[in-house]
């Protein structure tokens, strides 16, 4: 568990499942994926996601405040098998409509690199985002991620091209 002034990241809990599928349902939330996620594709992802915590010790974090309202999520993962990129960590976060503009996924995010950072799992890690996905890049920008044209990549994601731009937060100098 990664706690910070506000928030507590955790291992995900079968009570989280509802939460995450109304949050992959909201259209808004969902606008840079294209379309919302019906229950069982957020079923799959949130398996996925409570897996890689399980089998690997890092991935996406269930985010909650310290009262205990959930969220979303952010985290590090691992690439699919065939990325684009090809394998990599990817940080990345999601939160409901109602946590959007208080800071939140900058925090979360911070502390999730920092863990993967600290315990020596990578010297880099990437993140990616729509060009049109304003939001996620400002919190590239407020992280202090340094963007690489290099990388962007484009993906069939099984309903359209999807186009990457793509972000570095290298691991601090000893």
């Amino acid at each position: 568990m990664l706690t910070t002034s506000r928030l507590r990241l955790r291992p995900w809990l079968e009570a989280d499942r509802p939460a995450f599928a109304a949050m992959h349902a909201d259209p808004e939330v969902m606008v840079d994926a294209g379309r919302p996620l019906g229950r069982e594709k957020s079923d799959r992802k949130f398996d996925r996601y409570r897996a890689a915590h399980d089998e690997l010790g890092l991935g996406h974090w269930a985010v909650e405040t310290l009262a205990g309202d959930w969220i979303g999520y952010c985290g590090v993962m691992p690439s699919k098998a065939g990325h684009s990129l090809g394998e990599h960590l990817s940080a990345g976060w999601r939160l409901k409509r109602s946590a959007w503009g208080f800071g939140y996924a900058t925090e979360a995010a911070r502390a999730a690199l920092a863990d993967i950072f600290d315990r020596g799992l990578a010297d880099e890690v990437l993140a990616y985002t729509a060009p049109d996905n304003l939001r996620s890049q400002a919190v590239m920008d407020r992280l202090g991620l340094q963007r690489d044209p290099a990388r962007d990549f484009s993906m069939d994601d099984g309903r359209r091209l999807w186009t990457g731009l793509v972000w570095v937060a290298a691991a601090p100098k000893a």
